[in-house]
C-alpha cells in the first residue's frame, strides 16, 4: 500500500510496461486534479504576465473632464464660420489653459484661451483651433480656419466610462492592459498564486553546465531548459537541484510541502537505477506510469501530498515533448492560463507522408518550406535536442492514425511565432 491507501504499482525496473496509458487519460487526470491556484495582491508595477484573478470595473471617468486634444486656442467653434487666410477672424486671447493648470474664467463672445494638448477646456468653449491655423499677434489672435464645435475636445469618458467592465477573468496581463489599469488610479490588482515549481534532475552522469567533465560524463540539458518553460508558463522555480541516483537524497527532495508541482527529469523508466516511479508510489499515488507516445513513453504522474508530481524521461526530446503535453498542462491550469500548448497553430499541407503506428501518439517535429507546406524532420532518437532547434514546430499524430500522406493538411505547432506563416 502507499502514503494514499492504495494498492502500489508493480515494480517495472527491468521488466517493462504490462500497459500503457493513453494521452487522453494522462489530460483527464490532470484535469481532474487541477483548478487555480487562490487568489494574491500584487502591486500594479508586477503584475505583467500575471493572471486576473477577479473582474475590474472602472471606478473613474477617463477622461474625467473635457480637454483638448491638440495645442492651438479653445473658442466657440460657430465664430469661427467664414475664416480662412484671406478672411482671418480676430479673436482677444485672456488666458492660457495647460495640463493641471486650467484657465479659471469663461470664454466669451470673440474671445480664446491658449490651449496645449490635454489641458482641461476652459468654461464656455467648445472647440480647440490648431495652432497650425491661427496666428498671434501680442493678446489677439487671427483664426485662418473653421472648426465646428466639439471639434478637437477629448469628452468625458469618451475612453473608459465609470462602471464599464474592462477585464474579466482569466485574463494574462500586458503591458497595455497596466497602462489602462493605471490609469484608474489602481495601485494593487487580485491576480492568480504562481505555481511554485521544483526541478529535480537525476543521473550520476550529469555535470552542470560551466563545471570540468570527465570523458564519460553529460553536461545537463534538461534542466535549463525545464527552467524556461515552467518561466513562460507563469510559475515561481522554488529550485532546480540535481541529484544522484540514491533513494534516500531523491526521497528528502520529494517530500516538499511549499511545492506544488514537483517535476523529475530521468529516472523515469525501467532501468535498475530509475528510482523515481516507485518512490512516488510510496509516498503518495503513482497514478500514470507509461504512455503510449513516441517520445516520452517512459512518462508518468501521481500526487504526494498536495503537489502533483510529474516523471520526465532523461533523453532530451522525450523531456521537452512529457513537459508539454502533461506537466506544463497542469501548471498552466493551476496558475489560471488555457491547459492547451502556448504555441501558434497554423493548418498546412505536407510536403511529404508523414508516417506513424496505430495504438500510439506522435510528437513529429516538422521543418517549414519556402513554399508554405511542412515536411517531417528526418530525424529518430529522442536524444537528439538539437531537431527541436532544427525544427520549426510539431504535428500530433493521433493513436487511431498510420500517419498522413503527402498533402494533407495538418495542425502545425509553431515554437516561436515569427516562424509562423500567416493565414
Amino acid at each position: 500500500m502507499n502514503a494514499s491507501g492504495d494498492r502500489a504499482p508493480a515494480d517495472v525496473r527491468m521488466r517493462g510496461f504490462a500497459r500503457r496509458h493513453t494521452v487522453e487519460q494522462a489530460w483527464q487526470w490532470i484535469d481532474q486534479h487541477t483548478q487555480p491556484l487562490p487568489s494574491v495582491t500584487v502591486p500594479l508595477a508586477e503584475a505583467a504576465g500575471r493572471v486576473l484573478a477577479q473582474q475590474v470595473v472602472s471606478p473613474l471617468d477617463v477622461p474625467s473632464f473635457p480637454r483638448a486634444m491638440m495645442d492651438g486656442y479653445a473658442l466657440r467653434g460657430e465664430e469661427t464660420q467664414g475664416a480662412s487666410p484671406y478672411n482671418p477672424l480676430e479673436f482677444s486671447v485672456v488666458g492660457q489653459s495647460l495640463p493641471g493648470r486650467p484657465w479659471p474664467g469663461n470664454v466669451g463672445p470673440g474671445q480664446c484661451v491658449r490651449i496645449m494638448t490635454g489641458a482641461p477646456m476652459p468654461a464656455g468653449a467648445d472647440a480647440v483651433l490648431p495652432v497650425e491655423q491661427t496666428q498671434c499677434q501680442g493678446q489677439v489672435m487671427l483664426a485662418h480656419g473653421e472648426v465646428p464645435p466639439q471639434k478637437n475636445v477629448g469628452q468625458v469618458a469618451e475612453d473608459i466610462a465609470q462602471g464599464q467592465t474592462l477585464f474579466e477573468p482569466p485574463r494574462r496581463l500586458r503591458p497595455q492592459d497596466l497602462g489602462v489599469l493605471s490609469s484608474l488610479g489602481l495601485a494593487f490588482l487580485e491576480v492568480v498564486r504562481r505555481p511554485r515549481v521544483k526541478i529535480l534532475i537525476t543521473g550520476n552522469e550529469l555535470v552542470p553546465p560551466g563545471q570540468p567533465k570527465g570523458p564519460y560524463a553529460i553536461y545537463d540539458a534538461n534542466g535549463p531548459m525545464l527552467q524556461a518553460l515552467v518561466q513562460r508558463d507563469g510559475a515561481e522555480l522554488t529550485g532546480r537541484h540535481m541529484v544522484a541516483d540514491e533513494e534516500a537524497k531523491l526521497r528528502e527532495h520529494l517530500q516538499d510541502p511549499q511545492a506544488d508541482v514537483v517535476l523529475i527529469s530521468g529516472g523515469s523508466s525501467v532501468g535498475q537505477e530509475d528510482l523515481a516511479p516507485q518512490l512516488v508510489a510510496q509516498l503518495g499515488q503513482l497514478a500514470i506510469h507509461g504512455l503510449a507516445m513516441r517520445p516520452s513513453s517512459p512518462a508518468g504522474m501521481g500526487q504526494i501530498g498536495s503537489a502533483l508530481v510529474f516523471l520526465l524521461p532523461g533523453n532530451p526530446v522525450s523531456c521537452l515533448c512529457a513537459y508539454d503535453f502533461f506537466a506544463g498542462r497542469a501548471i498552466r491550469r493551476l496558475g489560471g492560463l488555457p491547459a492547451q500548448w502556448p504555441y501558434p497553430q497554423v493548418r498546412l499541407p505536407l510536403a511529404r507522408k508523414l508516417v506513424s503506428q496505430v495504438g500510439r501518439t506522435d510528437y513529429a517535429r516538422v521543418v517549414l518550406q519556402p513554399d508554405g507546406t511542412v515536411s517531417p524532420l528526418a530525424v529518430s532518437g529522442a536524444s537528439i535536442l538539437s531537431s527541436t532547434t532544427r525544427a520549426d514546430g510539431f504535428v500530433i499524430v493521433p493513436e487511431d492514425s498510420e500517419g498522413y500522406p503527402e498533402g494533407t493538411p495538418v495542425d502545425v505547432f509553431f515554437y516561436d511565432a515569427s516562424v509562423s506563416p500567416g493565414p
